[in-house]
């Protein structure tokens, strides 16, 4: 089992539909997606995954927000 690593987006989100398009589309990768916080406010995005960086970026990207930037943090 590779262990969860944490990466933070910045996504640029407007609205509560926003936030909600990927909350729902990482909700749909568990078990991949360990845990995740959407804050509107601050246009973050944070996910513990134990799947590659890459492969969380599109999914995020699919539900059409522009991530403005992503790192992996731990």
């Amino acid at each position: 089992m590779a262990s969860a690593q944490t990466y933070e987006f910045d996504v640029k989100m407007t609205c509560s539909g926003c936030s909600g398009a990927v909350t729902r589309v990482l909700e749909k990768a568990k078990p991949d997606v360990v845990d995740y916080s959407v804050d509107l406010d601050k246009q973050q995005v944070i996910v513990k995954s134990t799947a590659p960086y890459e492969q969380i970026l599109e999914k995020i990207k699919k539900t059409g927000k522009e991530v403005r930037s992503g790192k992996v943090v731990a």
